[in-house]
């Protein structure tokens, strides 16, 4: 399917906000408010059918997903990457969780096998290596030219936020581009999506996935990465029964 792009250029950061975030605020908003109330295999229909929608709505938003390096090149540094992701995820988790042999149904592992490896690592990435990640560098970069020039950081930090996110746009950032603070705040907010258990793990995690951008310059290498590290990690559950992993 061929997705006309938008010219984004000509938006800020504040217009993206929505593109970017809806998919993934669907996601989780699906999964918290009917958990309680929908069958599990229902709950993942629902976001099969919603959050792809968003994502076809949205894409003409998107910067691109490839770089200046190989496809293919990227593809086996993700999926070498998401294999490193998954004993990362299997060490820094596995502490904080309670042998748990109650295993799903049969319908309700295929459908977030499903989710978890082909719609999952579509809108984690697009939203935090892709929007937050760059959002946080530019802040980054704005408050250390700042610093050099006046010495100072007088200003409050959120009147840099609220610079970056009205008067600059995402897609200036060259591709591979990074800081410290970039990949620090980025792999924190990404850690925040998940469960307190997860947060060691889920913080490795980003910090892995953002060095992964640094080498390949691509969200592309960072979303088979993601796809590789949960499918991999929802076959070892499978196969060996530690299904608190997951």
């Amino acid at each position: 399917m061929a997705f006309k792009k938008a010219d984004i250029s000509a938006l800020s950061n504040r217009d993206l906000i929505i593109p970017y975030f809806a998919p993934y605020l669907a996601y989780v908003g699906i999964a918290s408010v009917f958990q309680k109330i929908l069958p599990i295999e229902i709950n993942y229909v629902l976001r099969l059918i919603v959050v792809p929608g968003l994502l076809v709505w949205a894409w003409k938003w998107y910067l691109p997903l490839t770089g200046p390096k190989s496809l293919a090149g990227s593809f086996f540094y993700g999926v070498g990457f998401g294999l490193v992701g998954l004993v990362l995820w299997c060490v820094l988790y596995a502490p904080f969780t309670e042998p748990n042999t109650t295993a799903w149904s049969t319908s309700g592992f295929y459908l977030r096998l499903i989710s978890a490896s082909l719609v999952v690592p579509v809108f984690e990435e697009i939203v935090m290596r892709g929007y937050v990640f760059r959002f946080v560098l530019q802040w980054d970069q704005i408050v250390r030219n700042r610093f050099i020039k006046n010495r100072s950081r007088k200003k409050k930090i959120s009147t840099y936020l609220l610079k970056i996110l009205d008067e600059s746009n995402i897609s200036i950032v060259r591709p591979g581009a990074w800081s410290v603070p970039a990949v620090l705040i980025s792999s924190v907010i990404f850690a925040a999506g998940h469960t307190v258990p997860e947060w060691p793990a889920a913080l490795a995690y980003g910090i892995l996935i953002s060095i992964l951008w640094i080498i390949r310059k691509d969200l592309f290498s960072c979303i088979i990465a993601h796809a590789t590290t949960n499918l991999t990690l929802a076959l070892y559950v499978y196969f060996t029964g530690h299904w608190e992993l997951w």
